[in-house]
């Protein structure tokens, strides 16, 4: 999935998207590609992402790249849910890869809930409409974009470019193509760092082409670790004609209860500072003071402790300074005339890097502070976040690119509060990190839900930045 944390303030409005090459002759070609993969149905009940990761394989063939060059993957267990790896040879021996990375599956789309089919490209009133229009298919498309353009061009290249088109991403407890690949092939992806979603900019409520403006462009440098545990009661029950305070719903309840009142530390690291920093000063008002201060003053201060009050009314700024941990599912008891015999719930937990699942477990248990509620880790299918450093070579070009794309428009360093696949690149040592460029609506313009779309100027003035950030990067 997608996800941002950016700063609240409009600051200007972006270069006119007149500014985009009208004439540019590899438009189609990259429309093409990018019809082909949105149309291409890859939900976890019904679609294929091997059978797009095949189609996209042959779009990169027919740019010049030869057998050896692709690889495609997919397990018996999981034939449907396969993907590829491309690798466009540079001329350093000395220099590592680079990595593009994008997820290909998307989440679940009913026609009958769709005012257009959800599998057919439309564009319409400035947008293009689909599922996976935005999330991920339009990186998806941009990178296999680039690959052909760099082949097909004979572009010189110092440092190899390397892609992977994964599965899994959407769906929690699904064969993971990212994964996959960190466990079973980590050579055939090795690189100094990728290039992932979850950077990006959003708009004061309108797309661009209806006079809106953007407010910021953010790139992504770490994300929480989502984690569930199971929290249960147990009791001996009884016939509910004659009740007694000792009943495991109220027990798990009042645990429940003391959980919503207590709160993580609010905590930083180096990519938290840095937004907080930047993304006050971009705000200005009480709320942006608040932030800087949060960024500059001593953690055990009053300044600090105070600054982190005001924020907390923020939801995003809130999960933004700290672990989190929330009630999510519930069950309990057997029969509608018996004392519940078992009553338990799901608490999803988002979990701040530098922290290890059995240290929340711990605190969980510290929090419910009654031996009759057992807390137990759900078997984790992903690894620990592991932050990826504030790094200058790969932060110092997308600060360029960004001044010269978005002039007036604050670029905003964030760690996603809800998670990519990064994190099994990370586990594996690929520092990963998403990138600006492709902008949204504050209503994330239908991600995860109904009618998704993408304003179509943002997706090609999201093509034309990306493609010279792989070149500020490999030449």
């Amino acid at each position: 999935m997608i996800a941002r944390i950016l700063a609240g303030a409009a600051l200007g409005a972006l270069a006119s998207t007149a500014a985009l090459a009208a004439d540019d002759p590899t438009e189609a070609a990259f429309r093409a590609t990018y019809k082909e993969l949105v149309e291409t149905n890859t939900t976890v009940s019904t679609g294929s992402c091997t059978l797009a990761a095949q189609r996209m394989g042959a779009r990169l063939k027919a740019a010049g790249f030869a057998d050896d060059q692709i690889t495609y993957y997919a397990t018996p267990e999981h034939p449907r849910d396969g993907g590829l790896v491309a690798v466009l040879p540079g001329t350093s021996n000395t220099q590592k890869p680079i990595l593009l990375l994008a997820h290909i599956d998307v989440v679940e789309a009913k026609r009958a809930d769709w005012t257009r089919d959800p599998f057919t490209l439309v564009e319409e009133n400035g947008y293009f409409w689909a599922r996976g229009t935005f999330d991920d298919k339009a990186m998806a498309s941009v990178w296999v974009d680039t690959m052909a353009r760099l082949k097909a061009g004979h572009v010189k290249l110092r440092r190899t470019l390397k892609l992977a088109l994964t599965c899994g991403e959407e769906t929690s407890g699904a064969f993971n193509g990212a994964d996959w690949l960190a466990k079973n092939r980590r050579d055939l992806i090795d690189a100094e760092f990728a290039i992932n979603e979850g950077g990006g900019g959003m708009t004061d409520g309108k797309g661009l082409g209806e006079g809106g403006h953007l407010t910021a462009m953010s790139v992504q440098v770490g994300e929480k670790a989502s984690q569930d545990y199971r929290v249960e009661t147990r009791n001996p029950g009884g016939h509910s004609s004659i009740p007694i305070r000792d009943n495991a719903i109220y027990q798990l309840s009042d645990a429940l209860l003391r959980l919503r009142a207590y709160e993580f530390p609010a905590e930083l690291n180096d990519t938290t500072r840095a937004f907080f920093a930047r993304a006050g000063a971009a705000r200005g008002g009480p709320v942006g003071q608040a932030m800087q201060t949060v960024a500059s003053a001593a953690p055990d201060s009053d300044a600090f402790k105070s600054a982190v009050a005001l924020l907390d009314h923020d939801r995003s700024l809130h999960s933004t300074l700290r672990t989190t941990c929330v009630a999510t599912m519930l069950d309990g008891g057997h029969a509608t005339n018996a004392l519940p015999q078992r009553a338990g719930a799901i608490v999803n937990c988002r979990i701040f890097p530098g922290h290890s699942f059995a240290e929340v477990n711990a605190t969980l248990v510290k929090v419910f502070n009654d031996p009759g509620v057992t807390v137990t880790t759900n078997d984790p299918n992903h690894p620990l976040a592991k932050a990826p450093p504030m790094d200058p070579q790969v932060i110092g070009p997308i600060e360029a690119l960004s001044a010269k794309y978005f002039p007036g428009v604050p670029l905003v360093p964030t760690m996603s509060t809800g998670a990519t696949d990064g994190i099994y690149l990370e586990a594996v040592g690929i520092p990963t990190y998403g990138a600006p460029g492709i902008w949204a609506n504050p209503d994330l313009n239908g991600i995860h839900g109904l009618n998704e779309h993408l304003e179509v100027a943002s997706l090609m003035k999201g093509r034309a930045f990306l493609y010279d950030l792989v070149l500020a990067y490999a030449k």
